[in-house]
């Protein structure tokens, strides 16, 4: 989750009270601060990093748009970012070709950003 704010304002009704029993009750302003001071979300300009974010469509727990809303925000600042998301999953891939499609993805990111020389490191 990005933020357990919108987390919690965004949880399935069925799950909210267990949620807030887990991470804290947003409603009450004390927890909300702490909540709102320690989201992801809220710490977006020091992150410079390349990030890789993955969502089941159909996740049960934690929506993809909670990946999205931080992955927007950082697109927004230049920080490169991938998302991955299968529209036919829940919580974590289980189909084979949803798994090697992970897998391909995750070795180009690797490929990117951890094993290409940067230019200005180049010596020609």
């Amino acid at each position: 989750m990005s933020n357990p704010v919108t987390f919690l304002e965004n949880a399935e009704a069925y799950r909210r009270d267990l949620r807030r029993v887990k991470y804290g009750d947003e409603r009450d302003p004390n927890m909300r601060t702490l909540l709102e001071r320690i989201a992801p979300s809220n710490h977006v300009a020091t992150m410079r990093k390349p990030i890789f974010a993955k969502a089941g469509r159909g996740d049960p727990r934690v929506p993809w748009i909670e990946s999205h809303q931080i992955l927007d925000e950082l697109t927004a600042q230049g920080t490169p970012n991938w998302f991955l998301m299968a529209n036919d999953e829940g919580r974590g891939f289980v189909k084979k070709k949803n798994r090697d499609f992970q897998f391909n993805a995750v070795a180009l990111v690797f490929q990117r950003f951890l094993l290409d020389e940067p230019a200005e490191s180049a010596t020609h």
